[in-house]
């Protein structure tokens, strides 16, 4: 889209020339439109399987190494109107557990 230098209004283009349809100025040339973008490429990378534990840590005994520590998580895993059970992972033996309300 190019404009008129003397009146302002949108250019027309014929036969090879630029013309405006108020005033009647006429440019000679060809318009090259150049658009570019740059595109930046970020590394995602993806965590196996026990490569991160995003639980938070809790203070609980383990039953099978005594540590004091275990990730936390809670589910909902009887009837709606019934508590949730509470899990337990060991950070130290990695032992699992779970606690009924």
């Amino acid at each position: 889209m190019k404009f008129c230098p003397k009146c302002g209004t949108i250019m027309e283009k014929k036969d090879g020339f630029w013309k405006c349809p108020k005033c009647k100025h006429k440019e000679v040339g060809k318009e090259k439109i150049v658009v570019s973008e740059k595109i930046e490429k970020e590394k995602i990378e993806v965590l196996k399987q026990g490569q991160s534990n995003v639980y938070p840590v809790v203070s609980a005994i383990c039953p099978k190494c005594g540590n004091g520590k275990a990730y936390y998580f809670s589910t909902q895993t009887r009837a709606g109107d019934e508590a949730e059970t509470r899990f337990f992972i060991c950070t130290k033996c990695g032992y699992r557990w779970r606690e009924y309300e």
